[in-house]
């Protein structure tokens, strides 16, 4: 493994207490690594820190603030043979990292995921809100996707370098990761997980997580994706709910009509043909939209394809 390049990414935001500590820990664990720290305009002495750890230490800064604005300049800026993505807390153990590496290097998978639900997440994580979060998150991929991840938010990953250079990040914040997982089922990449120990951050180190207002982000990317990824299913649910209503309305107008060869109640019959308007529309553009989402998935993986080639060249 000595000629693959391993490039270990570390967003930072305020961790001062810790971003030696990880630093120092993935170059243990992997010598032949390079760790690249990226700032993302703390105000504590993260940075500092950072630079004064040695030379395997690469620190670099991000000026725009969030966490997917910090891991968009580190997949394009640095080429790697494999990519470690790992908080910059001090939550999660080195201890995995080479075993996460050798399934992108050796066999082949494209992201590793660190899951921490079926371990020490729930008994560590102090605060009761993210593993509701955590679970309603990963109930709802499951169910619109037809997965079976077990941790869809995790912040410790391995990626290869046809992922990295292939995912079309647009987060700017901690729903990245929701993003990631959801792109990796879409485009069918092959996904690993392995369960690995979470720990509670050190005593005075703080959550940047809000835990409702982030947590109302990751549900909007999920619902946008959903939509982006899956137009048929979703607007033929919308297509459905407005074909129900229609009918609804309309039939009790039609008995009457049936009954007294009258309809007295032209806003009913009205409302019930415009709610059947919308829905043949959304069907329509649901139609439209999934044969547009087959073409770019084509087109996807032909440009995956010629990428692989070059990088085997």
């Amino acid at each position: 493994m000595s000629d693959k390049k391993i490039a270990v990414l570390v967003p930072c935001y305020n961790e001062e207490k810790t971003v030696e500590k990880v630093s120092r820990d993935f170059m243990a664990a992997l010598p032949e690594a390079t760790v690249y720290v990226y700032d993302n305009n703390s105000t504590d002495r993260t940075y500092e820190i950072a630079t004064s750890i040695g030379e395997r230490v690469v620190v670099r800064k991000e000026y725009r603030q969030g966490k997917g604005n910090v891991v968009r300049s580190m997949f394009r800026d640095i080429d790697a043979d494999c990519y470690i993505m790992i908080d910059g807390d001090d939550t999660y153990p080195a201890e995995h990292a080479r075993e996460m590496c050798d399934y992108v290097l050796n066999d082949g998978f494209d992201m590793v995921i660190g899951d921490r639900l079926s371990s020490t997440y729930f008994s560590e994580n102090k605060r009761m809100f993210h593993g509701f979060g955590n679970k309603l998150v990963r109930w709802l991929i499951n169910k619109l996707f037809k997965s079976d991840i077990k941790d869809i938010m995790t912040g410790y990953r391995a990626f290869s370098y046809d992922f990295v250079k292939m995912m079309p990040i647009t987060s700017s914040g901690f729903e990245i990761e929701t993003e990631m997982t959801i792109n990796a089922l879409d485009k069918r990449f092959n996904i690993k997980e392995i369960p690995i120990n979470f720990r509670d951050r050190p005593e005075g180190s703080v959550s940047k997580l809000n835990t409702f207002s982030d947590g109302m982000k990751v549900l909007r990317t999920i619902a946008v994706m959903f939509k982006e990824y899956r137009p048929m299913m979703f607007f033929g649910a919308i297509a459905w709910l407005f074909i129900l209503v229609s009918v609804g309305f309309f039939i009790p107008v039609f008995m009457e009509y049936l009954t007294t060869h009258q309809v007295p109640r032209f806003p009913t019959l009205i409302f019930s043909l415009i709610c059947a308007v919308i829905g043949v529309i959304s069907f329509a553009i649901g139609v439209i939209l999934d044969v547009l989402v087959k073409k770019n998935k084509q087109d996807f993986i032909i440009r995956l394809n010629i990428l692989s080639s070059k990088k085997d060249k």
